[in-house]
């Protein structure tokens, strides 16, 4: 019988099991599970051959991965993907967030060991953990594959917030968008598929340039879309009447914002103007809590944090802008709209 006067513990034992149920996805994606699946289903015995593993422990797994909603099993005991699966945790479908997984299974999860660390002292954990002295990004791309894959991933999540990001707002007036910090391309694709009239230069560095010439050569806009490479800190940034930062602000200090959107502004023309998107936080900072989480993980991963709306409101008016407006989305990115 329940003592009404004790308060339920099923919060504390939630997120107990919730770095658990993270795990239980990330090592499926990382053991092949679900690739292996994506070919036809499989028994447990079937799949510890194939993937080389002890099969009483991937029965386990694969129970949890039911348990999660991840897979199905039928009467006879073969495992089968389900549709979500399919789309977004097998390494050869387009909408794949594999890589980004993978980032958080390796890279991520091991500075979130040291949140509290972060929170004490102030700052990322990239030298302590990996004894990195640069930014972080420039250790993702050690080799062309952990590149590619790393930037699908982002553009999996893209492909999902994106097409909302680009909507929130009338971008008709606007003749050139220019994506700052755009990676695969993923906005600038879905803003031409959204606005007709529209060109659109992809604007990265250069080791992101051929990944994103031939996403966007793929996609049923790619004549009215460029590529260039560039450091958005350093070089001149492609000519356009509306720029757009996808999580790029949120990657750093309100110093280095500062400076990338004066860049920006300097380049625009009168009434031109910038689109962020972003997850922003509620007024009060109680959410959402995909945006405080997100939080947490600029702490410990970059120089950067998440922000409410008028906290962007007012590094885009000490950049020189005007009228901000705010639009949340449906999407795991909000949009902010500035103009000059």
């Amino acid at each position: 019988m329940h003592d009404s006067s004790v308060p339920s513990p099923d919060v504390v034992l939630d997120l107990i099991s919730a770095c658990r149920r993270s795990k239980v996805m990330f090592a499926g994606v990382e053991l092949g599970v679900f690739d292996a699946l994506s070919r036809s289903p499989r028994t447990a015995e079937e799949l510890s051959q194939e993937l080389q593993t002890n099969e009483t422990s991937l029965g386990r797994l694969l129970d949890a991965l039911v348990g999660l909603q991840l897979l199905t099993c039928n009467a006879s005991g073969a495992y089968q993907n389900l549709p979500s699966t399919e789309t977004y945790l097998t390494s050869h479908s387009p909408r794949r967030m594999t890589g980004y997984i993978n980032y958080s299974n390796t890279v991520g999860w091991k500075l979130w060991e040291h949140l509290g660390e972060a929170v004490r002292e102030g700052g990322h954990r990239w030298k302590q953990v990996y004894g990195w002295d640069g930014p972080l990004f420039s250790h993702f791309f050690k080799d062309e594959h952990a590149k590619r894959e790393f930037l699908m991933g982002m553009h999996g999540f893209g492909q999902i917030s994106s097409p909302h990001v680009v909507r929130a707002f009338d971008l008709g007036k606007f003749q050139h968008l220019v994506d700052v910090g755009g990676a695969t391309g993923h906005l600038v694709i879905a803003a031409c598929q959204a606005w007709p009239h529209l060109q659109g230069t992809v604007f990265d560095l250069p080791e992101a340039v051929p990944l994103a010439r031939e996403i966007v050569g793929a996609s049923p806009v790619s004549e009215r879309v460029s590529v260039q490479g560039g450091d958005f800190f350093k070089d001149a940034l492609p000519s356009g009447d509306l720029y757009s930062l996808g999580r790029i602000l949120h990657d750093w200090s309100d110093e280095k914002s500062l400076a990338l959107l004066r860049r920006i502004h300097e380049a625009l023309p009168e009434n031109g103007a910038v689109l962020v998107a972003e997850k922003m936080l509620n007024p009060n900072r109680s959410g959402p809590d995909w945006a405080l989480m997100q939080d947490l993980n600029m702490l410990v991963c970059t120089e950067g944090r998440e922000r409410t709306l008028q906290e962007y409101q007012q590094l885009l008016e000490t950049a020189g802008f005007r009228n901000v407006q705010g639009q949340v989305t449906d999407s795991p990115l909000d949009a902010v709209l500035a103009f000059k």
